[in-house]
């Protein structure tokens, strides 16, 4: 899964060390190894350690796989689970109210929200995600993501850093071809996600972070 998806599920304001727990799972995506894990306070941890679970399960998902295959045989190749995470957020920003877990709360306001907290904590983050952070606020990049030309720029913008990437810009082109086969598959799959997300949460330690 991709950003919009990490914070919404890093659970609800009200939970145990949430503040931490976002920026753990946003940092995860630069934390590397377990000295650059331990590097950081328990709570964080768990915002990494969750982060990780996610990008497995969604990895080993059945209906992950579907979605992967298909975006490979369009010619997307290795690239194909990149297409897929940046999709899935794109139908899940879409669609925030029916897929967030309070429907009164806008997509502009849960990203500015989160931007906020990220922001202020900018300095915990790995050096490559703070310049993240500033263009993704910036650019409201969350917000963006709910419509196909914030689909699109995000996969371009990829295909231009990714070393070998190139075949990423037309990531776009090739899911919104196969929309309702796509949408079908989320529909699907994030209740699965949450249940195991939810499930996960409660077999940590809210006392230690852990």
């Amino acid at each position: 899964m991709n950003f919009l998806a990490h914070l919404v599920l890093s659970d609800t304001p009200a939970a145990p060390n949430y503040p931490d727990v976002v920026v753990g799972n946003f940092a995860a995506e630069a934390v590397r190894g377990r000295a650059a894990l331990e590097a950081y306070p328990p709570a964080v941890q768990r915002g990494i350690r969750l982060h990780r679970f996610i990008d497995s399960f969604t990895d080993a998902h059945p209906l992950v796989r579907r979605t992967t295959a298909r975006l490979r045989e369009s010619g997307l190749g290795k690239w194909a689970g990149v297409v897929s995470d940046v999709g899935f957020d794109h139908l899940l920003a879409r669609d925030f109210s029916h897929y967030h877990y309070d429907p009164t709360e806008p997509l502009a306001a849960f990203a500015q929200r989160h931007y906020a907290l990220l922001h202020a904590r900018r300095q915990e983050l790995p050096e490559r995600l703070q310049q993240t952070l500033y263009y993704m606020r910036r650019d409201d990049w969350l917000s963006g993501y709910a419509y196909p030309l914030g689909l699109e720029r995000a996969l371009l913008g990829l295909s231009r850093r990714a070393p070998s990437g190139s075949v990423l810009a037309t990531g776009a082109a090739a899911f919104l071809a196969e929309l309702p086969a796509y949408e079908a598959d989320f529909r699907e799959f994030w209740p699965e996600l949450r249940a195991a997300v939810k499930a996960e949460n409660s077999s940590r330690d809210p006392e230690s972070g852990l």
